[in-house]
């Protein structure tokens, strides 16, 4: 009595244990035919659209195929019912006869339905096995081969969907890579010249002075504003795909507001402002049209060649187009687009003159406000006076 008792208590432990401890399958229960593994195997469809497809349609014509049979057969047998057949067993031999017929023809019917079903649902499924390929190769990092559309339908648009969605992350990868390398590049100039100066004065190679003393504080101020634009653009780009605060803003007031603030700036170089404004009222986010502004005006600043930049506002039917003019050096037509990428700059030999010339992220990051408020921004020139102008849609109520 023993050996009972103590099966029933181990039992009664092993059912107190937590439900996430799943103990494993004895002899016993295996010798019973409880094994998961074998029932997995057998249910096999269930993971294949494919094999789900067939077995429903062979089921459908299977089921059709034996009511038609019946009725058929059961309609033949009461016809021939109402008539006296020679012989003894003519009408068991005619019953015998038509489940023969029967039978080869649901057979026959079934198989070559099932042939004709399997070669459509193999091409239909064809892209989709493709498109699962690629999926599974761009989750490891790779960028796979575009998938060509065989068809019009919703297997076919999905497709195309799926490349363009791939084209875009192919290039979103491109960008990054382009902007580690273009900061790292940045980086590397005024971090090497603050390291082998800051190295020459503390092994006393140099000895201290204003000049070297302006120069340091040049590329520590370059690099602030390379780290400060940065986190501008990337707060941009994480803003592109939330809700945004629009808000009716004067854009008159605004501009002046923004033109003032570098008031300083051109007396200290003189460059005179000339400013022409008109009234309007643009939906927006205020803080937008303050940072367009903003980079609109230091670009002018920083690459004018002549002795002022002109400032103008207009209404042009639907939109309001703000413009800032400035002479500067020549900018070729072929390249007027690339002015407003990351990094670009019309004579790379500007890198050496940081402090002066800028980040090359101003225009990018009035590139990327712009497309958040559904504007517009461009350049014309005539060779030596540029035009970087933006268009806002303007609040027609007002």
């Amino acid at each position: 009595m023993t050996e009972p008792l103590m099966f029933i208590s181990a039992s009664f432990e092993k059912r107190l244990k937590p439900c996430g401890e799943l103990p494993a399958l004895s002899k016993r229960s295996e010798e019973w035919g409880i094994d998961l593994m074998h029932i997995k195997r057998w249910m096999f469809w269930r993971e294949r659209l494919a094999m789900k497809l067939i077995l429903i349609n062979g089921l459908v014509i299977a089921v059709v195929i034996w009511l038609v049979g019946v009725s058929v057969k059961d309609f033949a047998c009461s016809v021939v019912g109402q008539y006296e057949l020679v012989g003894k067993g003519g009408s068991g031999f005619f019953n015998e006869t038509m489940d023969v017929f029967l039978w080869r023809a649901s057979i026959l019917a079934i198989l070559f339905a099932a042939i004709i079903h399997y070669v459509f649902i193999r091409n239909v499924l064809s892209p989709l096995k493709q498109l699962t390929k690629s999926t599974q190769l761009m989750m490891e990092g790779y960028h796979p081969e575009l998938v060509p559309p065989q068809s019009n339908d919703e297997i076919g648009r999905l497709t195309r969907h799926f490349n363009e969605f791939a084209k875009t992350l192919q290039r979103t990868e491109e960008n990054r890579k382009r902007l580690l390398s273009n900061i790292s590049h940045e980086l590397r100039t005024p971090l090497s010249n603050l390291n082998g100066y800051l190295e020459a004065l503390s092994s006393g190679v140099l000895e201290g002075n204003r000049e070297l003393y302006q120069s340091l504080l040049e590329e520590s101020q370059y690099l602030t504003r390379l780290v400060e634009q940065l986190h501008e653009l990337t707060v941009w780009e994480a803003r592109k795909n939330s809700s945004m605060v629009l808000e009716e803003v004067n854009i008159h007031e605004l501009l002046q507001q923004s033109i003032l603030s570098f008031q300083l700036e051109s007396e200290k170089r003189g460059i005179l402002l000339n400013v022409s404004i008109q009234e309007g009222i643009i939906i927006c986010e205020e803080d937008g049209i303050k940072q367009v502004m903003n980079n609109l005006l230091q670009n002018a600043f920083m690459y004018s060649t002549g002795r002022g930049i002109r400032v103008t506002g207009k209404r042009e039917r639907s939109v309001y187009r703000i413009t800032v003019s400035n002479q500067g050096e020549p900018i070729p037509e072929e390249v007027r687009d690339l002015v407003f990428e990351r990094f670009y700059r019309v004579d790379p030999s500007r890198r050496r003159e940081q402090h002066r010339y800028g980040t090359g992220l101003g225009l990018s990051i009035v590139k990327e406000i712009m497309g958040r408020f559904d504007g517009q921004v461009g350049l014309d020139s005539d060779g030596t006076f540029h035009h970087f102008w933006v268009r806002f849609p303007l609040n027609e109520k007002k």
